[in-house]
């Protein structure tokens, strides 16, 4: 059974095991008025069936009659959304309180003044003064390890993952009863326990847990229980996602058992006396079963989908032909996709569901659009297909509740969806079919809408506009699909699909068609599958326990090590396998290795190769991980590092209690056996309906499932249906009946079908089609860019954005939006073109990083490519990334005292990268490694032969860029595609046009100015003026100060960027991010201020401090919000290099911008602990800094009272207080520590920032140490905005970052506000949510 938002599936057997003799039930999930319970009441249907007798609401169930129930539910998925879990409390460390509401400090949504952060789950935290830390670190270029037998410290323990612990502070256990106590007097009865470093050393937690018990407290989460995996704030998210939903589960389990007469469970089958009770188990998020005793909230999260995809991958995948199937669930409010190759489930260990990370295996099941339930829209002249969902109430027009369009509408008013299929359901009285005219009425009254916005000649008919919708659905979901498959190495041509869920049948084949797919299947139960995969699943058992040893192959104590911790999980595991009554010839186990390269944050779940694998590729080595590892890092990253060291951060124990052993006959050995017969025209059709497809409406056969027989093969146009699901079977198309599935083959007749296309007039159904493609060729050339990339700044914080430029290089689609990329990358490919006009050849590419010829800072490397039609170029396309050196004073080439431009490292004006074909490696490496080096006090770059690797990446992923556009010019021909790049660069110019006119009259036509000074006293001035009547703007800087000698100067290039990110912030939906934005927008700015430089001038700052400071400006004219904290304040850290000309010393270099305070706005309060516009930087975890660095980190938690006061408070800032264990170099670059963040409309000014350095001095003596002469002493020294200083060990860092303005006079009292519910809050977010969000923070 599955439980499901809007309705429980059931799949019954009478005990036969044969698939012809099951009984499939639907029914709501909620009907009161009914039964109490949704399963329980589908269970009593079942048994009244199987047994003749009708058994009465109410009576206990017969559990001798029963031999399994297998069930997956969403009450925990519904809890967590709805925020209705139990009340609970946090434990954590002292100096941590705030840790899960700063998060990772980064923002949800780039664009949202009013930033809204989910919500936390406790009510109420507690911080233990305890402290431990490790004692190593990971960046040590020695690679010291402590032995700590050896040492002879007591307070020197070997943790968990072989790790040497420094115990700090031990608790106190008085104290911490006593806080426990008041907790528990409170009326708190589940708590979560989450304490530095517990994954490695669980003591203290442990101490916790045990005095919680003590007390009396019903529910207690200890983190390292739950999941021994280093970073504290996802495993304290989980400790408190378990604690906030396991007794919401347990009060739903105990509500279901009491249906029963002998129980649930094992403990109950067990049982000797009394009635007995039956195996229950319920399906974890992992994909596989759990004994009913031991389910919990955290492991339940995925628990209904996760069925869905062990049922598809059961059911169609064959071990004899490995092809791989991509799962496709489209229901009425998601659509989740998934995938399924070389027989084993594919899991992630860090997702966001609802808001909330957590770490915890899970399949890989990613949202990746809403369902049928999308609404839709047509805005700025695009037609828009959700990501708002209609839900189940209303839900659709046609449920006759008066809900809006939606996809299912679109389906149903083209004849794709059929009422007499469906129940009848709806309606007052619950007793009518789906409401056909509600659809039409609504289609029309878009249409009229639609026509009255476009030329006359354009003017379309309902059906086209319903058909353009669908084919705007089928977009949105067709580009994530295709990056979730490709991001891992894998090409979607290469896949079936299998579809299920109640919608996914009327998409799929045009879904297929996009991705390349060739063959679907649809199983008989696909309307029901993620029932039916709990019938399949089975019983698991995961354990893990974490790792720092380095691999070696011929290492024999390591691996002595790994086999006895893995001997260990397997033996624990084997034994609660055995308490659920398996037999040892029923287990068996996968075992893992997590590992990853030294230096990298990649790592990858590693599996023992089996018997046949080690002999056939490891020499008969079954625990050769080191060559596995290698092997798949090398197909997922296109690279391997045969000079690092291969680090394991985790064992891993998978068990297995096998209850199922395969399907009598695979889909394929079917589709071996089975004679096709294609049926005759008309034979065994229901009827006949006028359906819409590529070429209009046509006669189209409908068949019922159950008349249909094996062999039987469709031609279509055809729809085959039956009481749960519509499979639509487009022109060119066949489908065929096996015993198990419906199995579609693509034909290439819809395909084929390529609208001759007008360049004179735009269809807005193809412009938003081409705003998909061309969108989607800039992330494919991300993808590539990744895939063929070294450096860790590239590969992992993918920190790069790819784009695609028209014939003079104006921005027509940029992947993905890095606000600061936005319009600089744009200023750079035009100044390239303007430059080498009539000069490139084919093979050419060019390369630049000059902040005068469109570049931000000089780490930033933009290579761009031309694409020719015979000699003519028609399009550019480039890539921007970040190069972690390019030479200059520094490590890292952000030094935070630099003069002048070339203390910043190398610059490249504008160079032939490429020239006909040929990399000019000697010119790059001129460049890069030796003219920086001529400078005093200079290096050249100290990482060439990664930037070499990483220009060649950029090169082959603009090689790609064109070979998608030559695709898309081969079908549309050069002129149509040309022609649609500049409509839609005319939408968004449509957009900020229609901006202006507003905001004209808003102001009634008067000039917005704004001024804010940089802490140095230097002033930006604007001035925008606005013609209403044109919706046309100038942006006017005069009177903005001069060039400063300092880095804080800004190139031009990063105030384009700055515009386009507040005009896309105002305009607050989404619109295509491109040169059209611009095309309204005169910018001027003074020649030879400090936002328009010279050649020489400096600009590291200018684009993290400077670029904050235009934004505050721009917003502050258009008084859109209070100031944000205005700064990004960079930290830099470490040691060693070759400064002075001394003989260079190995040693580590650290970057970290870290968040403050947001703006309130008119109708919102600024959000604390977070980055603001022109950032949205990660930062790193507080178990990952100390494990890495030689840091000891005393507090980062929210500044309290440092947001501006106001109707609306600002947010407020952050306190970040870093202790050095060892000597090293520090810097800061940071603003706002003169002028205070300002507020609006009244409302107070946000705090001033504040950086400290807590020194240790020695007063009273001559020399340190003498003793009783003397003393070590603390002095607090300020050091202003801007400064480096060498510090001691024991000496500390203490930053304190601005708050947001207020909004409002701060004589009202204080509204709490924000922005509406994110309609994608709901979505699963498995790893391509991660890459989306790794790329948006980076």
């Amino acid at each position: 059974m599955r439980r499901g938002g809007t309705f429980t599936d059931c799949v019954g057997n009478p005990g036969t095991g044969r698939m012809e003799d099951d009984v499939l039930i639907k029914l709501l999930s909620e009907d009161p008025s009914n039964y109490d319970d949704a399963p329980l009441e589908g269970i009593r249907r079942l048994l009244s069936g199987f047994t003749g007798r009708e058994i009465p609401r109410g009576e206990p169930l017969d559990t001798t009659q029963i031999e399994s129930i297998r069930m997956g539910t969403t009450v925990a998925t519904n809890a967590l959304l709805e925020r209705k879990g139990e009340k609970i409390v946090m434990v954590v460390t002292k100096g941590f309180k705030d840790c899960l509401e700063i998060g990772n400090q980064s923002r949800p949504r780039i664009f949202d003044l009013a930033i809204r952060k989910p919500e936390v789950l406790y009510q109420k935290v507690v911080e233990i003064d305890e402290r431990v830390t490790l004692e190593d670190y990971a960046e040590d270029p020695e690679r010291h390890t402590t032995n700590v037998e050896q040492a002879g410290d007591a307070d020197l323990v070997c943790g968990l993952s072989s790790e040497a612990v420094r115990i700090l502070q031990r608790p106190s256990e008085v104290v911490v009863k006593s806080q426990l106590q008041s907790l528990y007097e409170e009326g708190f009865r589940s708590i979560a326990v989450c304490l530095m470093h517990g994954y490695t050393f669980p003591d203290h937690e442990a101490l916790v847990g045990r005095l919680a018990k003590d007390i009396g407290f019903k529910h207690i989460s200890l983190s390292h229980e739950l999941m021994p995996m280093i970073k504290l704030v996802p495993r304290a998210t989980s400790a408190c996602a378990d604690a906030y939903l396991t007794p919401t589960i347990k009060k739903y389990i105990a509500g279901f058992q009491a249906g029963f007469e002998g129980g649930l469970g094992t403990a109950s089958v067990k049982r000797e006396k009394g009635d007995r009770g039956v195996r229950c188990e319920f399906m974890q998020s992992d994909g596989g079963l759990v004994d009913v005793g031991q389910f919990s909230g955290l492991r339940a999260i995925l628990s209904g989908p996760a069925g869905g995809v062990v049922g598809y991958a059961l059911t169609s995948y064959d071990a004899e032909t490995k092809i791989p199937v991509i799962g496709f669930d489209m229901g009425g409010t998601s659509t989740d996709v998934s995938r399924y190759g070389s027989g084993r489930y594919e899991h992630v260990f860090e997702t966001t569901t609802a808001g909330v990370t957590i770490q915890s295996p899970q399949l890989d099941i990613n949202t990746v659009a809403a369902g049928g339930g999308s609404r839709l829209f047509f805005r700025n002249r695009l037609f828009v297909v959700g990501p708002e969902s209609a839900g189940a109430h209303p839900g659709p027009a046609c449920y006759r509740k008066g809900g809006p369009l939606t996809v299912t509408d679109a389906n149903l008013f083209l004849g794709r969806l059929l009422p007499e299929f469906f129940p009848k359901i709806f309606g007052k009285n619950e007793d009518e079919g789906l409401d056909e005219d509600a659809s039409g009425k609504l289609f029309q009254e878009l249409t009229d809408q639609i026509n009255s916005e476009i030329s006359a000649d354009k003017r379309m008919t309902p059906d086209e506009v319903a058909y353009g919708f669908i084919k705007i659905a089928n977009e949105t979901m067709t580009r994530p699909i295709r990056s979730l498959t490709e991001a891992k190495g894998h090409d979607t041509s290469l896949h079936r699909l299998a579809t299920f869920g109640g919608a996914g049948g009327q998409h799929a084949v045009a879904i297929a068609e996009s991705l390349g797919i060739r063959q679907i299947l649809v199983h008989r139960y696909s309307s029901v599958l993620s029932a039916y995969g709990m019938a399949l699943a089975d019983v698991v058992d995961e354990r893990q326990v974490p790792e720092s040893k380095v691999w070696a192959d011929g290492d024999g104590d390591v691996r002595e090590d790994l086999k006895a911790k893995m001997e260990e999980l397997k033996r624990k595991s084997r034994e609660a396998l055995r308490s659920q009554g398996f037999v040892d010839e029923k287990i068996m186990f996968e075992e893992y290795l997590n590992m990853r390269y030294r230096g990298t944050e990649s790592a990858l779940m590693i599996v023992k190769p089996d018997k046949a694998e080690a002999e056939r590729e490891f020499g008969g080595d079954d625990w050769a991980f080191g060559k596995v590892f290698v092997k798949q890092h090398d197909q997922e990253f296109g690279f391997i590092l045969p000079d690092r060291d291969i680090i394991i951060d985790d064992v891993r124990v998978r068990g297995i209690g096998k209850s199922f052993e395969g399907l009598e006959k695979t889909v394929d050995q079917q589709l071996r056996a089975v004679m096709p017969r294609d049926l005759l025209s008309g034979e065994k059709k229901h009827s006949t309906k006028r359906a819409y497809f590529e070429e209009g409406r046509l006669d189209t056969h409908i068949y019922r499932l159950e008349d249909l027989d094996v062999g039987d093969r469709v031609k279509g146009p055809a729809i085959l249906a039956d009481g749960t699901q519509t499979l639509v079977i487009t022109p060119g198309a066949t489908a065929s009946i096996i015993d198990t599935h419906v199995v579609i083959n693509i034909g290439d007749a819809d395909a084929g079908m390529k609208r001759v296309l007008s360049t004179e007039e735009v269809d807005p159904i193809m412009l938003s089609i081409f705003a998909h493609r061309f969108m989607a060729i800039a992330e494919q050339m991300g993808r590539a860019l990744q895939k063929t990339s070294v450096s860790t700044n590239v590969k992992e914080r993918l920190d790069y954005s790819c784009a695609l430029f028209d014939d003079v290089g104006g921005l027509v689609a940029n992947a993905p939006h890095l606000p600061v990329h936005l319009g600089s990358m744009s200023t750079c490919v035009r100044k390239q073109a303007s430059m080498w006009q009539g000069r490139l050849n084919t093979g050419d590419v060019l390369v630049s990083n000059h902040p005068k010829y469109g570049g931000t800072h000089l780490p930033d490397i933009t290579v761009i490519t031309p694409a020719f039609a015979g000699d003519k170029i028609i399009f550019y396309v480039a890539s921007r990334a970040h190069h972690a050196d390019i030479g200059g004073i520094l490590p890292g080439s952000m030094p935070p005292h630099s003069r002048e431009l070339y203390q910043e490292g190398a610059t490249i004006a504008s160079e032939k990268l490429v020239s006909e074909g040929r990399f000019n490696e000697d010119l790059m490496i001129k460049f890069l490694h030796t003219d920086p080096a001529r400078y005093p006090g200079c290096s050249g770059t100290r990482c060439l032969a990664d930037n070499l690797n990483d220009l060649k990446a950029q090169i082959a992923a603009n090689r790609k860029g064109i070979q998608l556009i030559g695709t898309l010019v081969a079908d549309y021909g050069v002129n149509v595609v040309q022609s649609y790049m500049r409509a839609i660069q005319a939408n968004a110019e449509l957009s900020v046009r229609n901006l202006l006119r507003e905001v004209s009259g808003r102001f009634e036509g008067r000039a917005l100015e704004a001024v804010d000074y940089m802490d140095d006293g230097s002033p930006i001035c604007l001035k925008v003026t606005i013609d209403g009547e044109k919706g046309e703007a100038v942006f006017d800087f005069e009177g903005t100060g001069r060039e400063v000698y300092g880095n804080t100067n800004a190139p031009s290039a990063v105030t384009y960027s700055a515009i386009i990110y507040c005009l896309r912030c105002l305009i607050s939906s989404d619109i295509p991010l491109n040169q059209g934005c611009l095309t309204p927008i005169t910018v001027l700015i003074p020649p030879n201020s400090f936002l328009s430089p010279s050649d020489s001038a400096a600009v590291v700052g200018g684009n993290v401090l400077t670029s904050q400071r235009v934004t505050d400006v721009i917003l502050r004219a258009f008084k859109a919000c209070a100031a944000s904290q205005g700064d990004t304040n960079n930290l830099t850290f470490g040691f060693g290099g070759n400064v002075g000309g001394e003989e260079e010393r190995k040693g580590f270099g650290y970057y970290e911008t870290i968040a403050g305070g947001s703006g309130a706005g008119p109708t919102w309060s600024g959000t604390s602990g977070v980055h603001t516009h022109m950032t949205n930087t990660r930062i790193t975890d507080s178990e990952i800094f100390e494990r890495r660095y030689p840091v000891l980190l005393h507090r980062f938690s929210l500044r309290p009272s440092s947001g501006g006061r106001g109707t609306y408070p600002g947010g407020h800032g952050v306190i970040r207080e870093i202790e050095f264990r060892l000597s090293v170099q520090v810097s800061i670059l940071s603003e706002r520590r003169v002028y205070s963040p300002y507020g609006m409309e009244g409302g107070g000014e946000g705090e001033k920032g504040l950086n400290l350095w807590v020194r240790r001095v020695w007063v009273g003596g001559d020399s340190e140490g003498e003793e009783g002469e003397g003393a070590w002493v603390e002095r607090v020294v300020s050091l202003g905005g801007k400064n480096s200083a060498s510090m001691k060990k024991g000496e500390r860092i203490v930053v304190m970052t601005p708050g947001g303005g207020g909004w409002g006079s701060d004589a009202a009292p204080p509204v709490q506000g924000g922005n509406p519910k994110d309609p994608t809050m709901a979505w699963k977010g498995g790893s391509l949510a991660a890459r989306v969000f790794t790329q948006e923070t980076n």
